[in-house]
Formats: C-alpha cells, sequence, structure tokens
C-alpha cells in the first residue's frame, strides 16, 4: 500500500483539478478522508480476517464500488442543500479521491493485488506499471529504515506528479486569466 501521507496527498492535488477549493475547505479534508479511508481494513487482522478475504486488505475497501457509495453518502450527508452544480461537483472529486486509492496501491510493488470490481468479483489487480515501495502495515513498522525508503518512493513517484499537476493546473488558470484580461 501507499502511506496514508501519500493518499492525502493526491487527494489535495485532485481538489485542485476539481476546483473544490470554492465550496470551502471542508471539501478537502472529505477528500483526503475518503483517500484514506479505505486502509482502515487493516483493522480485520485483528478480527482474524484474512488478507485475501473479501473485507480483507485491499478487497472491498479498496473497490470502485466502495468509492461510490462513500463519495454518495458523504454528498448527500455534506451536500444535499447544495446547488446542483456544487453537488455533482462534490461528488465526483469524493470519488475520485476514494478510487485514487485502489489506483496506488496497485501501482506498488507488493501485496496480492487491489479487488477493484468488489463484491461483485473479487479477483484482485495490479497495473502494469508498479514503480512505487509498498509500505508496510502498521505505525510502529512505517518509522523505520524501510519506511524511509517507501517514503523516498512516493516522494519520487506520488508526491512530485502531484506538485506537477498542481503547478501545470495553477499555470493554466493564470494562462486563463491573462487571456480573458486581454
Amino acid at each position: 500500500m501507499a502511506s496514508v501521507f501519500s493518499h492525502a496527498v493526491v487527494a489535495m492535488a485532485l481538489g485542485k483539478g476539481f476546483k473544490i477549493e470554492k465550496t470551502g475547505r471542508r471539501i478537502f479534508l472529505l477528500g483526503s478522508f475518503c483517500a484514506i479511508v479505505p486502509d482502515l481494513d487493516v483493522i480485520g487482522f485483528y478480527w482474524g480476517i484474512q488478507y485475501g478475504d473479501l473485507w480483507g486488505h485491499r478487497g472491498v475497501t479498496h473497490s470502485l464500488f466502495f468509492a461510490i457509495m462513500l463519495a454518495l453518502i458523504l454528498t448527500l450527508v455534506f451536500y444535499l442543500r447544495s446547488p446542483p452544480s456544487i453537488m455533482y461537483r462534490a461528488f465526483l472529486y469524493l470519488f475520485a479521491c476514494g478510487s485514487s486509492h485502489g489506483f496506488l496501491d496497485a501501482m506498488t510493488n507488493g501485496g496480492l493485488g487491489v479487488a477493484f470490481f468488489s463484491p461483485f468479483n473479487t479477483s484482485r489487480y495490479f497495473l502494469e506499471f508498479r514503480p512505487i515501495a509498498v509500505s508496510p502495515i502498521g505505525v510502529s513498522q512505517f518509522f523505520t529504515e524501510r519506511g524511509a525508503q517507501v517514503l523516498v518512493s512516493e516522494l519520487k513517484w506520488i508526491w512530485l506528479p502531484s506538485l506537477i499537476l498542481v503547478a501545470a493546473l495553477e499555470l493554466l488558470e493564470g494562462l486563463r486569466a491573462i487571456k480573458h484580461q486581454g
């Protein structure tokens, strides 16, 4: 899995792409929540749930179905009384954040893959491009030399591309503003 830090970074970068900053800070927190919450499935280990089970790590909570349902629930709870355009944009952003989790994990070099289509199909998948070092599970294991290696990998493959995306979108926004002034 990618670390919780990197999942949150991607949510912040996606926010710029969806232009959700105008809807307030709460949406960024919700986006980060959607990007991080799939990893709560690791608590299943304490209850005897196996990694490869439906509710195991990278199972149903990493699926596109889960991302849709989470985005729908949060949109209805927090944006039901908002104008339709804001509701729609909030839903798409929250879904993108939630689904980004599985895609980042599918780009790691370890684990059993991601059950993108769970609960309908529990097969697990990786993407062809898998440059991200897999993060150790557990806080105590993360703050080790291995965890430092993972952070370096994530800085290169997640944080830097996210920063480039935000910078490119800022540049495009600035160019559009100049064009409209002239």
